[in-house]
């Protein structure tokens, strides 16, 4: 008999789009996944998600409730996507206070990023390992903690 677990996928209450891709296991509930979409092994994708057509969800990443991901997008390994700010000090349960994070078409999310609450325009590449605290508008690559423009593309 094997010592280990076998760890199981929870798949609730999604809608796929067309030849989507998913590597096990994955915990995906109550989101709506476009067309052609790719997601690796031990994602996350809450409710109240959308992840749009040909965007690739990479190993290891959380994306939580209220996070609209535009078309054609790139999550590398380990994205982290943040909801709740805990500004008064302790987490907060009320999903309806609850924060949006909208991603457009063509952004690229380097491994091991944090992405709080903002709105990432189209075209733009955050660097591995940035932390987004505020909304990047100008088409660019952005890197740091916080994340900062780097260049213009």
């Amino acid at each position: 008999m094997n010592k280990f677990t076998k760890l199981k996928s929870e798949i609730k209450k999604v809608k796929f789009g067309k030849n989507c891709k998913l590597i096990e296991p994955v915990n995906l509930y109550e989101c709506k996944i476009g067309n052609s979409v790719f997601i690796g092994p031990f994602v996350e994708i809450q409710k109240n998600v959308k992840v749009g057509d040909n965007t690739r969800v990479q190993s290891h990443t959380f994306i939580c409730e209220k996070v609209s991901i535009g078309k054609n997008c790139f999550i590398s390994h380990g994205s982290m996507f943040v909801n709740d700010l805990a500004e008064k000090g302790m987490v907060n349960r009320d999903p309806k206070k609850f924060k949006k994070t909208t991603l457009g078409d063509n952004v690229i999310i380097g491994s091991n990023s944090t992405i709080l609450p903002v709105n990432i325009a189209k075209n733009i590449v955050v660097g591995a390992g940035s932390v987004v605290t505020k909304d990047l508008s100008i088409k660019g690559i952005y890197v740091g903690n916080p994340a900062k423009l780097l260049r213009r593309l």
